[in-house]
């Protein structure tokens, strides 16, 4: 059963909030977090992207952005800028895009639910990233971006949600450039928090990582590091904790992520069209954009004309966690038999686009030149992320998109 416990967190005040909070790390390249960042003090990519405060074209790994990274997260607390709470708290998070809020309880996870897999992963992480990540945990004491996690939906969580956003006045609660919205709620009555911890030890078999698997590595693994390094350790420390924002699995949506390649193989088109016959239904739609609107239905753009790709039923097997993704059957049947590309983490011949850009993202990289053709693909659910981790499988790179991202800054967990 999972454990969660409250926490006494470090927040901005209200009135800078909306200039606090910020995109996370991974979702900008330097550049764009130095554009991002412009202007603004208060920003926090400050401390997660300190390379933006020296020179162009440094080391994003460097010890010296790691000295700017101390540095800057000192003046954030010692400005008053980050402000701990008194007492321990749980939190409610909520996020707006379009017509559709989601709200997650923001706790504390235990590392050890993390190494026992009671915390379900559907993807690979990269010890690379680990490092960098477990740095900046190490260097801050502190987990300073949550990692975004799912849950089977509970009813009785639901309606302690609900009665809260309805009666209480929310902390902070503003619209950031990109158009989302963001809601937070403090949860501070002890019968409340206690309430809600019980039913998540009691009746929440397990969560699951929905964004945020380096994020998650490095924490669990600092906890860890610290746990080993502590002749005391009593188990009640903070380090063996680190803070997350949990989603009912029923408010998510999965958002497609998309994909484009550079060539043909040394294939003409119609050559190409041909082999895609023996695993698609091909038909060409038009000059209009195309969505998929099924699973086992793509859409495909070249030279100015979209296809509907219907997938053949040799190609994809419902009863496999893994067989019965559209991902498995682009990558098995199409980039690797035709195209030969073998490996989507290091290949250079194809590119991914997540579907919040819009397929007309897709068209513009092929109409430009710089691709040769563009395949959409149906999203993956919720449902199918969940039977992925549950039977330990791990998805093909690049297989979900979740948005809005969690902003950075909303609250932030200290390890000691």
């Amino acid at each position: 059963m999972a454990i969660i416990k409250a926490f006494k967190g470090y927040r901005p005040p209200k009135e800078i909030v909306q200039k606090l909070a910020s995109r996370p790390y991974d979702v900008l390249n330097s550049e764009e977090a130095r554009k991002e960042a412009d202007g603004n003090p208060y920003s926090l990519l400050r401390v997660t992207k300190a390379e933006l405060e020296l020179p162009q074209g440094i080391d994003e790994h460097s010890q010296e952005v790691y000295d700017r990274v101390v540095e800057n997260y000192k003046k954030f607390k010692d400005n008053e800028w980050l402000i701990q709470d008194k007492e321990d708290n749980l939190y409610i998070y909520g996020q707006t895009m379009g017509d559709h809020t989601q709200y997650g309880i923001v706790a504390c996870t235990h590392i050890e639910d993390y190494f026992n897999n009671n915390i379900k992963k559907h993807e690979l992480t990269r010890k690379d990233k680990e490092e960098d990540r477990m740095i900046h945990v190490r260097i801050t004491n502190a987990n300073v971006e949550p990692v975004f996690f799912t849950y089977p939906a509970h009813q009785e969580i639901d309606s302690i949600m609900e009665n809260i956003i309805k009666n209480q006045e929310a902390e902070y609660d503003f619209t950031s450039d990109d158009g989302f919205g963001h809601h937070f709620w403090i949860i501070d009555d002890k019968a409340t928090i206690e309430r809600i911890i019980e039913i998540f030890e009691n009746d929440i078999p397990s969560l699951y990582v929905a964004d945020g698997h380096h994020r998650t590595a490095a924490a669990a693994l600092v906890g860890s590091e610290k746990k080993r390094n502590n002749p005391n350790h009593t188990g009640k420390e903070e380090y063996n904790y680190f803070m997350s924002v949990i989603f009912p699995d029923n408010q998510l949506k999965i958002i497609d992520y998309n994909r484009v390649i550079k060539d043909l193989n040394g294939l003409t088109e119609e050559e190409f069209l041909k082999k895609l016959e023996e695993i698609f239904e091909v038909e060409k739609v038009g000059i209009d954009i195309y969505k998929p609107e099924k699973l086992h239905e793509f859409s495909m753009y070249m030279s100015g004309e979209w296809y509907k790709l219907s997938a053949k039923s040799h190609t994809y097997d419902d009863n496999d966690p893994i067989g019965v993704l559209d991902v498995t059957v682009l990558s098995v049947n199409v980039l690797d038999k035709i195209l030969d590309i073998k490996d989507l983490r290091t290949s250079n011949r194809v590119d991914f686009v997540g579907g919040i850009r819009g397929l007309g993202e897709l068209k513009r990289r092929v109409d430009s030149g710089e691709m040769k053709a563009a395949f959409a693909l149906y999203p993956v659910s919720m449902q199918q992320l969940i039977n992925i981790s549950d039977t330990g499988n791990i998805m093909p790179p690049k297989t979900t998109w979740f948005e809005p991202k969690l902003r950075s800054g909303l609250v932030i967990h200290e390890l000691a």
